[in-house]
């Protein structure tokens, strides 16, 4: 199975990164993990809303380039499906069951997705109610996909 994470914006900080990396050797071993990062658009303190539209729709189409034609694509929106560990692993676990082999994480800036990129996904996936720094959404995404492939696998992961 090929995971791609297309995700706006670099990580700055350090630990981020450092997390982010120690994830990617973990989830060596069960799939070919790629994360692609595309730039993200400065944005004015007091956008007006179609400034706001037009700087999703730059990054949209950004995230969009990187999306393979073949590849099932699951969007992070806040107004997404909740689901729990369990239900992600059975959801990547079956997908890859019913011959899917490249499923696609995306995730946007600090405004969010385009609606042209949400309505290329396949899936619409939350985490939570509550807004997470997009850094910090990478290091969360990603830990909780190798916390499906334990699952997947039969084998212990701390709860």
């Amino acid at each position: 199975m090929k995971i791609s994470i297309v995700c706006v914006g670099k990580v700055k900080e350090k630990f981020y990164r450092d997390a982010i990396e120690e994830f990617a050797k973990r989830l060596s071993r069960y799939c070919k993990l790629e994360i692609l990062e595309v730039a993200d658009e400065k944005t004015a303190e007091q956008a007006s809303e179609a400034e706001i539209n037009q700087v999703k729709d730059k990054e949209g189409e950004r995230l969009l380039k990187n999306i393979k034609e073949d590849a099932y694509v699951i969007c992070l929106c806040i107004d997404g499906k909740q689901v729990d560990s369990v239900e992600l692993s059975d959801m990547l676990e079956n997908l890859g069951i019913g011959g899917t082999s490249h499923i696609c994480f995306v995730i946007g800036g600090s405004l969010g997705l385009a609606n042209d990129v949400i309505k290329r996904a396949d899936y619409k996936l939350s985490f939570s109610k509550m807004t997470f720094p997009h850094q910090l959404m990478r290091v969360i995404l990603m830990e909780q996909i190798y916390r499906a492939y334990r699952i997947m696998n039969h084998e212990p992961y701390h709860k």
